[in-house]
C-alpha cells in the first residue's frame, strides 16, 4: 500500500529541505507523490511523530493528522454553517448535536486521507477547552475513548494555545513573538515564550472582534458567518462615510473593547432606515472595517513599544485566530509590522479558522516536551492562556 504526500501542499522551506533525496525514491503521478508505508516512519533517517487532532469547540467538527515537519497528511473540516444560518449565530446545543452526528465519519476520513490506521498516530490530541462546552466534552471524550482503546497517549490542548502556535507549522518562527489573536470569542495581545508559556498584555474588556463583526452582520441582515460577509460588503465601500469610534484607541493600556462600536453601527443603520441602499451598507461596513483596522494597529504598535520596555525582542508579530483570515485586516497590520520593524507573520487563511491541523500541530509541540495528559483530564470551559493574569472586568471567559 502506498501513502500519498502531497507535497504541493508543504510550505517553501518544507519543499527545499526534501530537496533530490526525496524526488529519486517517489513516483511522481501528476500532482500527487506517493511514499511507499515502509518509508513513512523515517524521513532522513530521522524517526517521524504522527499526531491525529481533534476540534470541536464551536461549530466546526474537524480531525486531522499531522507529522511533526509540519506536513499535514490530512486536514477535514465539516462546517455548520447550513445549521447555524437560519439564527445568523451559532447554537451551543444544535453545535453539540452535530459534532455527536458527524464526528465518527470527520474522524474516519482524516486517517483515510492520511493514508494511516489509528496503530500509526503516536498519539491523540483533543481540543480541551475554552469553547461551547457541550461540543468540547463531544471530542474530548471521544479522543479520550479512542486514546484508552488503542493504548496511545492522550493530549488535551487549549484551544487558543493551538491558534497560538500555528503559525510554527508554517514557518520557522522562533520564541519569544508577539501575538494578536483574534477570534469570534477572544481578543488578546500576548507575549509568547515558549509552549505553555504566555504573557497577557491586553485583552477585550467586552466584546471580541469576531463577535461584532458577527453582530454587526446580523444587524446589518448581511448573513452567517458574519466576518466574511462584512468583509465582501465592504469591498466596494468607502471607509471615510462614516465616522465610526475607534475605542480605547491613543490609550496606554493595551486592552480593547468594541461594545461602543456596535452601538454606533446600530446608530447609523437606524437612520439609514429598513432598507438601506446597498451602497450605503458597503460604506457602513467598510466604515466598521476600518475603524477595527485601527483599533488593533494601535493596540499591536503599542504592544511593540511595551515589549522594548519590558526588555524583549520578539522575533515576529503573528496574528492569528478566525478574524485573522479577513484579507483587509492582515493588509492593515502588515504595514503596522512595517512601520515597527517586525516581521509579521500568520498562517495561511484556512489555518487561521477552526481545523484540526492546528490542534494536532499543538499535540506535535507538546508530545516534543513530552507533556501527555491523563484518561482522567477534564474539559474546560474558561482556560485563559495566560493563567497568572487576573480576569479583566466584564471580560468573563474570553480572558
Amino acid at each position: 500500500m502506498e501513502t500519498p504526500l502531497d507535497l504541493v501542499g508543504l510550505p517553501q522551506r518544507q519543499r527545499a529541505a526534501a530537496g533530490t533525496d526525496l524526488h529519486t525514491c517517489l513516483s511522481v503521478h501528476g500532482w500527487r507523490c506517493y511514499l511507499p508505508a515502509s518509508a513513512i516512519a523515517s524521513v532522513k533517517g530521522r524517526q517521524v511523530t504522527t499526531i491525529l487532532g481533534i476540534e470541536t469547540s464551536c461549530d466546526e467538527t474537524a480531525a486531522a493528522v499531522v507529522r511533526d515537519d509540519g506536513t499535514i497528511l490530512s486536514n477535514v473540516v465539516f462546517s455548520q454553517i447550513d445549521e447555524h444560518a437560519p439564527f445568523a449565530g451559532v447554537v451551543p446545543e444544535i453545535a453539540a448535536r452535530a459534532h455527536v452526528e458527524k464526528l465518527d465519519s470527520v474522524i474516519a476520513a482524516a486517517l483515510s486521507e492520511a493514508g494511516i490506521g489509528l496503530a500509526g498516530v503516536d498519539a491523540i490530541a483533543a481540543t480541551a477547552g475554552p469553547g461551547l462546552i457541550g461540543g468540547v466534552i463531544v471530542g474530548f471524550t471521544t479522543a479520550k475513548a479512542m486514546a484508552l482503546a488503542a493504548g496511545k497517549p492522550l493530549i488535551a490542548v487549549n484551544h487558543l494555545e493551538a491558534h497560538a502556535l500555528t503559525v510554527r507549522m508554517t514557518d520557522p518562527v522562533g520564541f519569544p513573538y508577539l501575538l494578536l489573536l483574534v477570534s469570534g470569542g477572544h481578543c488578546q495581545i500576548l507575549l509568547v515564550e515558549g509552549v505553555g508559556h504566555y504573557r497577557r498584555l491586553g485583552a477585550t474588556i467586552d466584546d471580541a472582534v469576531g463577535e461584532a463583526f458577527d453582530k454587526t452582520a446580523k444587524l446589518l441582515g448581511l448573513g452567517f458567518p458574519g466576518g466574511p460577509a462584512v468583509e465582501r460588503c465592504a469591498t466596494d465601500g468607502n471607509p471615510a462615510r462614516f465616522g465610526l469610534p475607534r475605542p480605547m484607541m491613543g490609550r496606554p493600556e493595551l486592552d480593547f473593547s468594541f461594545s461602543g462600536l456596535k452601538t454606533a453601527v446600530r446608530q447609523v443603520a437606524e437612520k439609514l432606515g429598513p432598507r438601506p441602499a446597498p451602497q450605503d451598507l458597503a460604506d457602513l461596513c467598510a466604515s466598521f472595517q476600518a475603524a477595527i483596522g485601527d483599533v488593533l494597529a494601535d493596540r499591536v504598535g503599542r504592544a511593540l513599544g511595551r515589549c522594548r520596555e519590558l526588555g524583549v525582542a520578539p522575533n515576529a508579530f503573528v496574528l492569528a485566530g478566525g478574524v485573522a483570515a479577513n484579507r483587509y485586516l492582515r493588509g492593515r497590520l502588515l504595514e503596522t509590522a512595517r512601520a515597527g520593524d517586525i516581521e509579521m507573520k500568520a498562517p495561511p487563511p484556512k489555518l487561521c479558522t477552526d481545523n484540526g491541523a492546528m490542534v494536532a500541530w499543538a499535540g506535535v509541540e507538546r508530545f516534543r516536551l513530552g507533556l501527555t495528559d491523563p484518561l482522567a483530564a477534564a474539559p474546560r470551559a474558561r482556560w485563559p492562556l495566560d493563567e497568572t493574569a487576573a480576569p479583566l472586568p466584564f471580560a468573563g471567559a474570553k480572558s
